[in-house]
C-alpha cells in the first residue's frame, strides 16, 4: 500500500472507490447514484485548497485506490481552525486489514506535525456504526454529543442519531487573527 496526497487525475479513481463503498447499505451517507465526478471534484479541490486529502493506492496497480480520507476548513473565519466535512473510507475488498486505521493515523499525524493552523478535526458517524466510533475513539476522538434523527440509515430503513466526534491537534498554534466586531 502506498499513501500519498490526492491529485486531480485521481478523480475517476475516487469515483470508482466511492461507488464501490456506496454499494454497501449504510456505509456512506451518500448513495451510489449520488457519487458523481462533480461531487468528487468538489471535495478534492476544497481539500487541496484548504484542508487535506490522502489516498491509499494499490502498489501492484497504481490505477486502483483502496482508501481515502479528506477534510477541509469551512469558508467562515470564526471556524478557520476547524477541519470538517471529514470523510473516510476503505474499499470493501480491503476492509478489516488495518488499512483504515493506517490511513487515518497518517491523516492525523500530518495535521499534528505539519498543520498547526488546524486546531480541531470534526466528523460524524451514525450511532449504529459502533466499529467506526470505536476506531475514532481509539485514535483520540471524543464523542461530543448526539444529533437525534439526523440520518436515514438505508440498511436499517430507520432514522438514527448522528454522533459528532472531535479530535484536538496537540500542536495547534493560535495565530491571534480573530475577527473583531
Amino acid at each position: 500500500m502506498h499513501y500519498r496526497t490526492a491529485v486531480e487525475s485521481d478523480i475517476p479513481k475516487l469515483v470508482k472507490l466511492y461507488k464501490a463503498v456506496a454499494k454497501i447499505p449504510g456505509y456512506l451517507a451518500r448513495l451510489e447514484d449520488e457519487i458523481t465526478e462533480e461531487y468528487v471534484s468538489h471535495f478534492l479541490h476544497k481539500s487541496l485548497e484548504n484542508g487535506l486529502i490522502i489516498v491509499g493506492e494499490n502498489e501492484s496497480d497504481p490505477d486502483v485506490l483502496i482508501a481515502e480520507v479528506h477534510g477541509y476548513k469551512p469558508d467562515l473565519k470564526g471556524f478557520n481552525h476547524v477541519l470538517g466535512e471529514v470523510t473516510f473510507l476503505v474499499h470493501p475488498d480491503h476492509q478489516g486489514k488495518k488499512i483504515g486505521r493506517t490511513i487515518f493515523t497518517i491523516f492525523l499525524d500530518e495535521i499534528a506535525n505539519n498543520r498547526p493552523d488546524i486546531g480541531k478535526v470534526e466528523l460524524y458517524t451514525g450511532e449504529s456504526n459502533e466499529r467506526a466510533i470505536g476506531l475514532y475513539q481509539s485514535l483520540g476522538f471524543m464523542i461530543e454529543g448526539r444529533m437525534e434523527m439526523r440520518y436515514w440509515n438505508i440498511a436499517t430503513s430507520d432514522y438514527e442519531a448522528d454522533i459528532p466526534l472531535g479530535w484536538v491537534n496537540p500542536n495547534f498554534e493560535f495565530d491571534g487573527d480573530i475577527p473583531r466586531l
